[in-house]
């Protein structure tokens, strides 16, 4: 059992406000409902055999080319071809830092832990989302699925990121908002916690870390 060395965090849902709510602020914009908005998705879906959110968060495609292909699926469901501000930047303009996660990576870090961030992301985002918060003051590596060609929950991104670090699973600890993301990480050996509020990530990994 090797000791724990590092803490690996989620970026959005976790370091931010839920990203429920930057999803809704999109949906409000275009006046479309959450159903209409997943039916999209999977249409989409069935048309191309891929999920176009996913094909966005791995830089398959654009964000321009995924505007364009939940517009052409709204298209029927709607009766009109909807008008989609930029996709980005109406998701960045209802999603903020968190500052007691932000506040607890640095007092892990005080404490010689060392962290890093992996994320599911779109390779034209970065600059937003970079500006959020101070990425490379928080953590010595970032692993960001739209510039490595997958996502979580896919083994190969947790895997990179170990790699990366060079440290084994069981010397990391993995948080994430989405409970799919952080059975991945259990399966190949990591401690994880799931992200429901700051006050309880903090007792959580206070207890595993000892501190």
């Amino acid at each position: 059992m090797s000791r724990i060395e590092m803490v690996i965090s989620d970026f959005g849902g976790v370091l931010t406000t839920p990203l429920v709510e930057s999803f809704m602020a999109i949906q409000d914009s275009v006046g479309i409902s959450p159903e209409q908005f997943g039916r999209a998705l999977a249409e989409s879906a069935a048309v191309t055999g891929a999920n176009p959110l996913f094909e966005l968060e791995c830089g398959r495609i654009t964000d321009d080319e995924f505007t364009g292909r939940i517009s052409d699926a709204l298209e029927p469901i709607l009766g009109h071809r909807p008008r989609f501000r930029e996709f980005g930047l109406t998701f960045f303009e209802a999603l903020h830092p968190n500052p007691g996660m932000i506040d607890l990576i640095r007092e892990v870090k005080r404490n010689g832990y060392r962290t890093a961030l992996l994320t599911n992301n779109v390779r034209e985002w970065e600059p937003m989302w970079r500006s959020m918060l101070p990425v490379d003051e928080l953590f010595e590596t970032v692993v960001d699925s739209g510039f490595v060609g997958c996502r979580k929950p896919d083994p190969r991104i947790y895997e990179l990121t170990l790699s990366r670090v060079d440290l084994p699973a069981d010397a990391c600890v993995f948080i994430d908002d989405l409970e799919i993301n952080c059975e991945a990480a259990v399966d190949l050996g990591m401690k994880t916690i799931q992200f429901r509020e700051t006050a309880q990530v903090r007792v959580e990994l206070h207890q595993l870390l000892g501190m």
